[in-house]
């Protein structure tokens, strides 16, 4: 149940991620960027399934403490309650986080009730303080210069015949970011329950895609507004250019195996490509911002209580 209820938080903040610029370029409307975002996320994950005995691997304390410990029923419940309960707290409230970065603060939490100091705190670093550092600045950068290139390259054509291709693109690549969301969350999600004998590996990767698809069409309106509206006025040359830098990224990241948030990727690409207008508006990413910061000290204190409760 714990597992499930992370699995409808990841939905419900992740599931809109990938079409946010659709949405936010005015391209699609909500009803109709939610159902696309949540239909490719879901086909993401039922790809995931069917590859389920390749893609599940066993829940790790990702260096941070001994992998053993990492198993214990208690590490795992507390880990799916803490991030779910973050997750979806800031989806209602409108703030897009990262789920991973949230499972690391609850996996730290729980291991220094388990452990005390005896965890590797340098592992933070790879885990959560560079990417933190380095997403955001890759996507602005990116962003705002393949926003300036498709710019160019649209001034030198006629704008209406490219409108349909424009727009073509732009639905097949925020279909291509959730597709991959899905494939990548999935297993990650059900890597908590797998020491439940019960649960056939299928069967549990199909209903947590279900409770992921579920969470993303009843509470995505608030990410919805923060990353379509709130944080930068865009057409859709802006979504285009946004769209394309997260997509690359995260397809780049997956490839080399590098650590890439998708929220923090897609919302420093929604925010470079405003910034060249002038029409980002700061004040909201810099609030998106300190929450990233903010995720880790919350869900290791949270955590830390409710391992010690289940204790």
């Amino acid at each position: 149940m714990a597992t499930l209820f992370l699995a409808y938080s990841n939905g419900a903040n992740d599931n809109f991620k990938g079409v946010a610029t659709l949405f936010g370029s005015r391209t699609i409307s909500y009803q109709t960027a939610i159902l696309w975002g949540s239909f490719t996320t879901f086909a993401g994950a039922l790809a995931a399934v069917f590859g389920a005995s390749t893609l599940i691997e066993k829940f790790t304390a990702q260096g941070i403490f001994p992998d053993a410990i990492a198993n214990a029923p208690e590490i795992h419940l507390a880990v799916a309650i803490t991030t779910g309960l973050t997750v979806l707290v800031a989806a209602l409230t409108g703030f897009p986080i990262s789920t991973t970065h949230s499972i690391i603060g609850a996996l730290l939490g729980a291991g220094l009730v388990a452990i005390g100091l005896k965890v590797n705190f340098a592992a933070l670093e790879r885990l959560f303080i560079l990417p933190l550092f380095f997403n955001p600045i890759i996507a602005i950068c990116l962003s705002a210069g393949t926003h300036k290139l498709l710019h160019y390259i649209n001034s030198q054509l006629h704008w209406q015949p490219n409108q349909k291709i424009i727009n073509t693109c732009h639905l097949i690549s925020a279909g291509i970011i959730s597709f991959i969301r899905g494939f990548n969350d999935t297993p990650k999600i059900m890597s908590l329950i797998i020491i439940i004998d019960y649960f056939s590996v299928q069967g549990g990767m199909l209903t947590i895609a279900m409770a992921m698809g579920l969470g993303g069409l009843l509470n995505s309106q608030k990410i919805a507004q923060t990353m379509g509206e709130k944080i930068t006025i865009m057409n859709h040359t802006q979504g285009l250019s946004a769209n394309m830098v997260t997509g690359v990224l995260v397809i780049t990241s997956n490839y080399f195996g590098v650590p890439v948030s998708l929220t923090q990727v897609s919302v420093s690409s929604i925010f470079g490509v405003g910034l060249l207008h002038n029409q980002a508006k700061a004040r909201v990413f810099y609030q998106i911002l300190l929450a990233w910061i903010l995720t880790l000290p919350i869900t290791t204190i949270i955590s830390g209580i409710v391992y010690r409760l289940l204790q």
